[in-house]
């Protein structure tokens, strides 16, 4: 078995240290660090995204499944850089202002890194204008924003409004339990996910990669 499947194998069974060891091994081999992300942690990454969307596996094994693939980025990350290799884009999320939930947003973190995009994490109760100052600062091309409640799913249209108020080109992405794809388009968002592994095959269709 190549290293690089080795890599994919212990990341799905959710194996830290393990992939922190094959990572480090397959850089002393001189395999690629693109090599190593793309077919050892995004592709163990999107394999367990897609039995997410199917049911057979739940968010404690995406959970486990993501630190894994932290703890390979720990060794992957200033190699990559120094390649050269550049994340597929940039995705500001957080969860809406007067909302205090963050697991989901969480979840969809883990899965928009799985797929090799860069995440900027604004955390929870977000106002608007801190969306739009995170998307400027970062030139994020996506924004995730998550809500729980009906009460507070109402502010995702400022949110999509404060970002067409600052011209920005960011796409607006959202999701969270009472969330649906009528009232995404309702309040004008670009996009509707209904799980974080939906959100992540989403966000790289509104990047256009």
């Amino acid at each position: 078995m190549q290293i690089t499947e080795q890599i994919c194998q212990s990341l799905m069974k959710g194996r830290a240290p393990e992939v922190k060891q094959l990572v480090e091994k397959a850089l002393a081999e001189g395999v690629a660090p693109a090599k190593i992300l793309n077919e050892g942690l995004l592709q163990g990454m999107g394999i367990i995204g897609d039995k997410f969307k199917k049911n057979e596996v739940y968010v404690p094994e995406v959970l486990i499944a993501a630190r894994a693939m932290k703890a390979g980025m720990e060794v992957l990350k200033p190699k990559l850089v120094a390649a050269g290799v550049q994340p597929a884009g940039t995705a500001v999320i957080g969860t809406v202002k007067g909302d205090l939930h963050d697991i989901g947003k969480n979840l969809v973190g883990m899965m928009l890194e799985g797929a090799g995009l860069r995440v900027v994490d604004g955390g929870i109760d977000v106002a608007p204008e801190k969306f739009v100052q995170l998307a400027k600062e970062n030139q994020a091309q996506v924004i995730g924003v998550s809500a729980l409640l009906t009460t507070t799913m109402t502010n995702m249209k400022l949110v999509v409004d404060a970002v067409k108020e600052a011209g920005l080109k960011t796409k607006v992405m959202v999701g969270g339990a009472p969330v649906t794809q009528a009232f995404c388009d309702e309040i004008g968002a670009d996009g509707y996910a209904p799980d974080a592994a939906s959100a992540a095959d989403l966000a790289k269709k509104l990047i256009g990669k």
